[in-house]
């Protein structure tokens, strides 16, 4: 199944389910009106969904409707909590040892197996961004950054769960970018969501052990940047990192878990010299940091300005038939005063 939910003017939005070609929809008032509502309830109105759904699909849903993503809010405006990071051990490693070698540091790479770069941090839920929305980009000394992740919402989750029966508790999958005010010590500054939240069997053969194994693309003022395979080097899958969030204590239906940036690794990274001599460097990047940390190793120096007003940002992830799984986040930086 595939949700959104539609601007009406309310904090929540008007849930709407979505087609899997995301060309139709229908509002499913007499089963649900908010996406929150239908995770609180998941066992009893999911198979009532799971039929509209399947109507839609075939072209018999009643009062179905042409699809329009520009009409979304993210598909939860707001969510009970959002933790993200620590996925792909290659995107903090990249980081570290550019800032080492500026530092001087000089410090060893990181084993594969030593857990993740990063852990899940804490940010801001009260108020998602829809996927069309603009970027405020308030001062370019905060040094702004987007980021492309994939994300999940869950069930219930008990506390000390093991990863395996945090996996089960998956629900829906999401695609996001988190902004970051990287001056700030990556302090958050807010994300936004694809139109549209798809239940993992949506993906089929791409969903595989907590992990989306499809292309992500990024393009930033119309340039591709990225695009990688999400899931061949995501180091803990999405129920190993909704396990570590859950160590001390349970978490909530709605609760939604990111990847961080998603990230390949690169060789090459012994300094200057060796990164020309063996420049096997990731297909792209998915956030300013990771290009900038790239032209430290190569070069030495950083080329690369962050965000800045009248950039755009896209973000999509295709699926196996070539169609846009979650629509697309297409965002423009504007200077504080110009949005709404």
């Amino acid at each position: 199944m595939k949700f959104a939910s539609y601007n009406d003017g309310s904090r929540d939005g008007q849930l709407v389910l979505v087609s899997r070609d995301l060309s139709q929809a229908v509002y499913p008032s007499h089963i649900a009106n908010r996406l929150q509502q239908v995770l609180d309830d998941w066992n009893y109105l999911s198979p009532q969904l799971q039929d509209l759904s399947d109507q839609l699909n075939a072209g018999r849903a009643r009062h179905a409707f042409a699809f329009n993503p520009a009409q979304c809010l993210a598909p939860f405006p707001r969510a009970y909590q959002w933790a993200h990071g620590g996925a792909y051990a290659s995107h903090g490693e990249l980081l570290r040892q550019a800032a080492a070698l500026q530092t001087g540091a000089g410090q060893e790479p990181r084993a594969a197996n030593d857990g993740p770069a990063q852990p899940l941090v804490q940010a801001s839920s009260d108020a998602f961004l829809a996927p069309h929305a603009p970027i405020v980009c308030g001062h370019a000394a905060l040094e702004l950054d987007f980021s492309a992740e994939l994300a999940v919402a869950t069930s219930d989750i008990p506390q000390a769960c093991t990863p395996e029966r945090a996996l089960d508790g998956v629900r829906l999958l999401l695609l996001a970018n988190s902004l970051q005010l990287r001056a700030q010590h990556n302090a958050d500054a807010g994300a936004a969501f694809a139109p549209v939240a798809v239940t993992p069997d949506e993906l089929g053969e791409a969903w595989r052990k907590g992990r989306v194994n499809l292309a992500l693309q990024t393009s930033w003022n119309g340039r591709k940047v990225g695009l990688c395979d999400a899931g061949a080097d995501m180091t803990l899958h999405f129920g190993q990192q909704i396990a570590q969030l859950a160590r001390h204590r349970p978490l909530r239906a709605g609760t939604l878990v990111g990847s961080g940036t998603v990230s390949s690794p690169a060789r090459g990274r012994e300094g200057k010299k060796a990164a020309q001599e063996q420049p096997d460097w990731p297909k792209g990047y998915h956030c300013i940091a990771e290009k900038r940390a790239m032209e430290v190793l190569q070069n030495g120096q950083v080329s690369t300005s962050y965000l800045r007003a009248g950039d755009t940002v896209e973000i999509e992830v295709k699926g196996q038939d070539g169609r846009s799984l979650f629509g697309a986040i297409a965002q423009e930086v504007v200077a504080p005063g110009s949005a709404d």
